[in-house]
This record gives structure tokens, sequence and C-alpha cells, in this order.
């Protein structure tokens, strides 16, 4: 079976901040995030909602993204997430 890469984007309550990551477990990294299993960023500024994700088979190819990611503006971030999730909804239920 091959590998998966994931990028991600997880936001708080309101929206009003953003975290990029990248994960070879979508539903294990979300879960981590949502239940403040991971000390830094996310449990700081209370990251539970994720709103965006996509797959790669390359892990040098998801890192790549991810970085791309993370130099954007917040409004390239926004425009991306609403190509896949327009309402902003938690994506979580639909991966586990």
């Amino acid at each position: 079976m091959k590998e998966q890469y994931y990028v991600y984007i997880m936001t708080n309550k309101y929206n009003t901040v953003l975290y990029v990551g990248v994960t070879n477990d979508l539903v294990r990294r979300v879960y981590e995030h949502k239940n403040k299993l991971v000390k830094g960023f996310t449990a700081k500024y209370n990251i539970v909602k994720l709103v965006y994700y996509e797959t790669h088979e390359d892990i040098k190819e998801a890192i790549k993204r991810e970085k791309q990611i993370k130099g954007w503006l917040r409004a390239k971030k926004e425009e991306l997430i609403k190509t896949m999730n327009p309402s902003w909804k938690d994506l979580y239920e639909k991966i586990v």
C-alpha cells in the first residue's frame, strides 16, 4: 500500500488563526490538535477545526507544498480553504 501524506489547515473556533501542517496520518494528527495533546502553537491558540486538506504520495512534495502555503498571505490561504470548504465547517467528521 502506498504511503499518503497530508497538508492541512486548521483554525480556531472563530476562524481567526490559521495553522498549516503536514502529516502521514491526518485523523491521528487532527485528534491530537483537538485534544491539545501537542504542546505549542495549536494548544496555545485553541486550534481545533480542520478546514482544508490535500493528499500527496511523496513526502518531499508534501513538505514543499506546506512551506509554499505557509508563505502565502492570509487572503490567499482563505481562498484555498474556500475551494474545498466554502462555509469553513470542521472536516474532521468527514475523515474519521
